[in-house]
């Protein structure tokens, strides 16, 4: 008949997965249709001081097989309860049905419960909440945001450091800048009114020195010529 045939097919495929580190998850879980709730997606966080928080498609690896090693469990709980499920969904079950036959399967290979089963996926669900609450606490200690005591600063505490004391000196150099313009401004002024005064009291002591010599000069030939001439009488 064709329902165990697609029983069958599924459970061959569950055991096949179960032997897999990392399997590869379905394009579209069938659970959402009948009432398991969907994960939460990702709330948004504080936006960063001057990058926003960039939008993923999918996680990195690194994240995933962290996610993977929490949910790691020994074969017999609701973890491998799922993959029995999914391997029976792309099999072709859906609703109702597929969750009866999937834990019938299930219970018949490891002797599981239905309490049993179900407190298996709180479990699941408070690890990964715990470990989300971890990394949060985490992250915001990396963003300077929780202060450890006695914790290393993180790269991003030490960058705001940085930046909080080169935006300090670079402050004190431009008030230290308007100040020298200042004084340059106003040395500027004095040097120009020095000069002026002094170019006024060359030209002065020009004229008078050329009035003083072209004086001397006219008494010293009007002299020369009559004294000459008298002498010359005597």
């Amino acid at each position: 008949m064709e329902i165990f045939e697609k029983l069958t097919h599924a459970a061959k495929d569950f055991f096949i997965e179960s032997e897999e580190v990392n399997p590869a998850p379905t394009t579209a879980p069938p659970t959402t249709q009948y009432g398991v709730p969907q994960a939460p997606a990702a709330a948004a966080g504080a936006a960063a001081p001057y990058a926003a928080a960039p939008t993923l498609t999918q996680p990195e690896q690194r994240h995933t097989d962290h996610i993977n090693g929490i949910l790691a469990g020994n074969g017999k709980d609701f973890g491998a309860y799922m993959k029995m499920v999914k391997s029976m969904a792309a099999a072709g079950m859906s609703g109702p049905l597929l969750y009866q036959t999937a834990f019938n399967a299930f219970s018949a290979v490891n002797g599981g419960t239905v309490p049993s089963l179900l407190a298996s996926a709180t479990q699941f669900e408070q690890a990964l909440t715990t470990d989300h609450d971890k990394v949060l606490a985490r992250h915001h200690e990396k963003l300077g945001e929780l202060v450890v005591p006695g914790a290393a600063p993180s790269p991003v505490v030490q960058l705001a450091a940085q930046e909080k004391k080169l935006a300090a000196d670079l402050a004190d150099l431009t008030r230290q800048l308007q100040a020298k313009q200042q004084q340059l401004l106003q040395t500027q002024q004095q040097l120009a009114e020095e000069r002026q005064k002094t170019q006024a009291a060359l030209a002065s002591y020009e004229l008078a020195n050329s009035t003083a010599l072209a004086e001397l000069q006219a008494h010293h030939k009007a002299a020369e010529a009559f004294l000459n001439a008298t002498g010359a009488a005597k």
